[in-house]
């Protein structure tokens, strides 16, 4: 999973100690760095991919309490959600009445940052999981078929139809359906597209080199298009320490 971030500070070392810190998560994008909690209103609405904002409290014009007040009567589908950052403790109590993910006293260290910021990963994929559909529901052989989304170790492009290979069953389901279109259906926390032809199931990989994955019996190909995909899905499957 990869959450889309603002980071809002009207002094501009701790907007950029934050930003680097935002850098060097991997699973965090930073969208923009804004100077004001009124500019960071007008990049919320600009880029609907937000969820996460790391936000100071103290500022001129909107302070970031103001400002949190606003985004929690806003559009709560968003769920937008935030990490105060202040240096002044006695904001910490009105921090958490807001439901903030967390409160970062400053001066922070990365490691402080990184829990906060693992915290918010934990929410996000809870949140995801409530959302993610539990079926696949497909045409085969002249019938509508329901498949469990969990049993699929990887699907594989035909020119004209998809295979979707499953545990325990040794034929594939074929259906008339392109890769892009099962791609969108499949939750993107759980499948990753390595190849042009290749959808696999991340918890069902067994193995790795620099060239493919292995699934199963069968070792699917990472080609050069989606070496970056290959990567992020290299930090999330490897086992820390590893």
């Amino acid at each position: 999973m990869t959450i889309h971030c603002i980071a809002v500070d009207d002094e501009p070392v701790a907007l950029e100690m934050i930003a680097a810190y935002v850098t060097k998560t991997p699973f965090l994008k930073l969208v923009d760095k804004c100077a004001s909690a009124v500019t960071a209103l007008t990049v919320l609405k600009e880029h609907p991919e937000v969820r996460l904002v790391f936000l100071d409290i103290r500022m001129a014009d909107l302070n970031g309490l103001e400002f949190a007040g606003i985004v929690d009567q806003g559009d709560n589908r968003r769920s937008v959600r935030i990490v105060f950052t202040t240096a002044f403790d006695q904001y910490a109590l009105d921090g958490h009445k807001l439901a903030a993910l967390d409160y970062l006293l400053k001066p922070f260290s990365f490691a402080d940052f990184t829990r906060a910021a693992n915290r918010a990963l934990e929410y996000f994929n809870l949140l995801e999981q409530d959302n993610e559909p539990q079926y696949l529901h497909v045409y085969a052989n002249y019938q509508l078929v329901r498949i469990d989304i969990a049993q699929i170790l990887y699907v594989e492009s035909m020119a004209d139809y998809i295979r979707i290979f499953l545990q325990d069953q040794p034929n594939p389901v074929k259906t008339l359906m392109t890769l892009k279109v099962v791609e969108q259906k499949l939750p993107g926390s759980h499948f990753v597209r390595l190849h042009r032809s290749f959808i696999v199931a991340i918890d069902k990989v067994t193995a790795v080199t620099k060239t493919s994955v292995q699934v199963g019996r069968a070792a699917i190909p990472v080609s050069d298009p989606y070496r970056q995909a290959f990567g992020n899905f290299m930090k999330s499957w490897r086992q820390p320490g590893s």
